[in-house]
């Protein structure tokens, strides 16, 4: 049997709208939320939280066959101030792999612990060439040359914190989304794509009449960039995880932006080799376009599970993105192999 149809325009919008949400590791709740809404609608879903925060989504059907999980985050890189300088522009600390220079000159919120926000920009110390001339280029990109310019009228650390503004508050890097010729180009792709995949496998699966072969858990992690979001919250009886997360685009890889990619290994080590042949199997019986590859700096949330314990077969798929943990980039042609992956290993 043919595997449901996929509804594109509401996998982009629902895509979209879920990056447009800012939700940093950490303070990632408003997009939670945002998922636990939408799978609300379905009734053969039933919804829960784990107490570190993260949703889990459990279609239960009669079945011998042991319960199977699949898990995708909607945590993102981001960062937490980290002083008030004189001038009352801001340093910051990062919040998982965020690399500096990717964000010179970003549009930032910062969000204070009083419920209000406040816009800025990243800049280096150095960001005029008019008045630092040569050394504007020279200085580092890092944590220590790196400020927010406030857009608001401050000059010192007093007025910053009249605005309510206090260190530990959230700072989240706008996305800039944009949709043109099958492409969608924004940061956050990690993982709010795969958050995507599986929402549209559900709702295929919901409007076509098909169930899954077996139990499934949908568990939609909150704190994978820092290492631990899917430690916990797997259920003891799940036989089989299957993390969906991007896969790695760029020199020396086999993954593209046109195909989705079963990872064999990562800086964690061998994916189950078992698991990994059904999925080859599955997409090579329903003809979804797909690669292999190994990445080189790289950790999942299944890898998580397996540090913390887990006793489950663990693989790990995912659609190409394009300069990752960067200005990031996917094309429809990846995103929809990976939801009929999604979809081919539900039904099986």
């Amino acid at each position: 049997m043919s595997l449901p149809a996929i509804y594109q325009e509401y996998f982009t919008k629902f895509l979209v709208d879920l990056l447009n949400i800012p939700s940093p590791t950490g303070f990632a709740e408003p997009a939670i939320a945002f998922v636990e809404k939408e799978l609300s609608q379905y009734k053969q879903l039933e919804l829960s939280r784990t107490r570190k925060g993260a949703l889990v989504a459990k279609w239960a059907v009669e079945s011998d066959l042991s319960p199977i999980a699949l898990t995708a985050h909607v945590d993102t890189l981001g960062a937490v101030v980290k002083e008030i300088k004189h001038n009352g522009r801001l340093k910051l600390s990062r919040i998982g792999g965020l690399q500096w220079n990717s964000v010179e000159t970003e549009g930032v919120w910062v969000f204070t612990s009083k419920g209000e926000k406040v816009r800025g920009s990243v800049l280096v110390e150095t960001a005029s060439g008019h008045v630092y001339g040569a050394e504007a280029a020279k200085t580092p990109r890092d944590e220590d040359h790196m400020e927010v310019r406030l857009d608001v009228k401050t000059t010192s650390e007093k007025e910053t914190r009249a605005l309510g503004i206090n260190i530990g508050d959230p700072v989240a890097f706008d996305p800039r989304v944009e949709v043109m010729n099958g492409f969608i180009r924004s940061r956050f792709l990690d993982d709010k794509a795969c958050v995507a995949n599986l929402v549209a496998a559900i709702r295929s699966m919901a409007e076509a009449g098909r169930s899954p072969a077996r139990t499934v858990y949908f568990h939609i992690s909150n704190y994978e960039e820092v290492g631990h979001g899917a430690s916990a919250g797997i259920p003891s009886d799940v036989a089989e995880l299957v993390t969906v997360d991007m896969a790695v685009v760029g020199a020396g890889q086999e993954s593209d932006e046109f195909h989705a990619t079963l990872c064999i290994k990562d800086s964690g080590g061998v994916y189950h080799e078992g698991l990994n042949k059904k999925l080859r199997a599955l997409a090579e019986k329903h003809g979804i376009p797909y690669k292999t590859d190994v990445y080189p700096f790289y950790g999942s949330d299944g890898e998580a599970f397996w540090r913390a314990g887990g006793d489950v077969a663990l693989a790990l798929i995912g659609p190409g993105i394009d300069a990752s943990h960067n200005y990031e980039r996917a094309h429809m042609d990846g995103l929809n192999a990976t939801t009929n992956w999604v979809m081919a290993y539900l039904l099986d």
